[in-house]
């Protein structure tokens, strides 16, 4: 799920079918949630609480050819697309709030690190059954420079820009089969309640706790004294597995500067 505060970006998808799961972390936010279907039961929940409650609900299958549609360069059901455009106006025929007046961040922010005071190296792994996702952190820009099996450097296919987010956090939870009377093998989540998180940010990586009261209060990231995480100003991305998956992180080393020639040291 994508999650944009500012700006009209060029181009968006593939747009994917919803999941309770993702309705709970797009209410947190009051968003306008973009989806192209979906299980039964985000589907019975998008109808009763799609129309500001929780979230506002635009389905492809009812928006479709108006502001969403097919991409020719894709096969389907992967190639449902839109942009910054058609979402505004999609926004419009829903009557949904203005969402450049969005309620205040859910999670705190601050400037980032001065240049001497990042370390130098440092890397973060998380293990899916299908791939593998690393990220590699870079002094100079702050970022984590992402990577995907089968792609070492990953690229976005609209910017052609390096994905590099500036904050990485990996939440760990309770996955099982959903019992939605199909063959779909959907699962759910248990994304209410709490469990160990890691937040990287400025090329330090935080071991924690992920929290969440109820499914239209957010998401917090808490510390090891289970004070509120403070994150770097710019675009994060949120890795969420399930229960007894691989992580492996690293972090790099600030480097010592050298002294100053002909200075003292006081013992």
């Amino acid at each position: 799920m994508m999650l944009f505060q500012e700006g009209d970006p060029p181009s968006v998808g593939p747009v994917r079918s919803a999941r309770d799961y993702f309705v709970a972390w797009a209410a947190e936010w009051k968003a306008i949630y973009v989806h192209a279907g979906g299980s039964p039961g985000a589907l019975s929940l998008l109808r009763a609480e799609g129309r500001g409650q929780l979230v506002w609900n635009a389905d492809e299958f009812r928006w479709g050819g108006r502001y969403l549609w097919r991409a020719k360069t894709r096969s389907s059901p992967h190639n449902v697309y839109t942009d910054g455009k058609h979402l505004r106006s999609l926004q419009k025929a829903l009557k949904a709030s203005d969402p450049d007046a969005a309620p205040a961040p859910v999670w705190r922010f601050a400037p980032a690190r001065p240049l001497q005071r990042r370390p130098v190296g440092g890397r973060l792994q998380v293990v899916y059954p299908a791939n593998t996702i690393t990220y590699a952190y870079d002094r100079p820009t702050n970022t984590y420079q992402r990577s995907v099996t089968g792609e070492k450097a990953q690229v976005d296919a609209g910017t052609k820009a390096r994905v590099a987010p500036t904050n990485v956090v990996i939440m760990v939870m309770s996955f099982a089969p959903l019992r939605d009377g199909t063959t779909k093998k959907r699962l759910e989540a248990g994304y209410i309640g709490s469990g160990p998180a890691w937040i990287a940010t400025n090329g330090k990586t935080i071991k924690g706790t992920w929290r969440k009261r109820a499914i239209d209060e957010p998401t917090q990231f808490l510390d090891a004294a289970g004070r509120p995480v403070t994150l770097t100003v710019g675009q994060t991305f949120v890795q969420v597995l399930p229960k007894g998956s691989k992580v492996s992180i690293k972090d790099g080393s600030v480097p010592v500067l050298p002294r100053p020639s002909g200075s003292s040291r006081e013992t």
